[in-house]
């Protein structure tokens, strides 16, 4: 392959990415979070950033609560125990919840709801639901984490005498788990962005605690959507 191939091939993933509207959502939430540091709720530019940020990212978010409300009353995988299912689906009703409830934030920060009290409360519910369904996401991966830690000890002990990065199975498992292991330290750094928000530990869960946090997150949500890079041709 060509330089200008492996270019274009490049620019063709960076294009690809770019199109997610979740990608520009979580590119604009480093963008808000790494001003909310900056700033350490003090006024000034920063803080205008994060502020109009934030703003912009509830419009990116439009009824994105649809999706939560479909997994919601979609199917579970069979075999999956019982309180990893209400675990589940209680993380899909308290984001779908969030993601409704941020709606009418916006519609109150745009002009068009003039209610500003009900607004701020909505706006506090809904920081208190996503709150919880990073609780519920921490709970659902940690019990996932222990299945796939077992599944894979298994195999371990049925592979001893082989070189089991080589079976593609345990390699499809090892990938799940260390995917699960990224996302268990995101929903637990979201919960404490969430006590920050919530200023429910002013002293300890600082505005640059808050923003520093939260920029690690969403690095790492923008590290989860990348696009697989196509299989490399083998030389003729």
């Amino acid at each position: 392959m060509s330089t200008l191939d492996a270019t274009r091939a490049e620019l063709a993933l960076v294009v690809l990415y770019l199109n997610k509207a979740e990608a520009r959502d979580k590119i604009c939430r480093a963008i808000q979070y790494g001003s909310k540091f900056l700033s350490n709720g003090e006024p000034g530019v920063a803080q205008n950033v994060d502020k109009s940020t934030s703003l912009a990212r509830k419009v990116f978010r439009l009824f994105k609560f649809v999706n939560d409300l479909h997994a919601l009353i979609s199917p579970t995988p069979q075999g999956t125990p019982l309180p990893i299912v209400l675990l589940g689906k209680s993380k899909n009703a308290l984001l779908s919840t969030f993601l409704f409830l941020d709606q009418i934030v916006w519609l109150g920060r745009s002009g068009i709801y003039k209610n500003k009290e009900r607004a701020d409360l909505l706006g506090r519910i809904s920081l208190f639901c996503w709150m919880g369904s990073s609780v519920c996401t921490t709970l659902v991966e940690l019990a996932e984490l222990g299945r796939l830690s077992a599944s894979m000890k298994k195999m371990e002990k049925d592979l001893e005498n082989t070189d089991k990065y080589q079976n593609e199975q345990y390699r499809i498992k090892l990938k799940k788990s260390n995917d699960r292991s990224l996302a268990l330290i995101k929903s637990a750094i979201d919960i404490v962005v969430a006590v920050g928000l919530l200023q429910l530990a002013p002293k300890k869960v600082t505005p640059r605690v808050t923003g520093g946090l939260g920029f690690v997150s969403s690095l790492i949500s923008c590290y989860q959507l990348l696009p697989s890079p196509p299989p490399k041709s083998k030389a003729s």
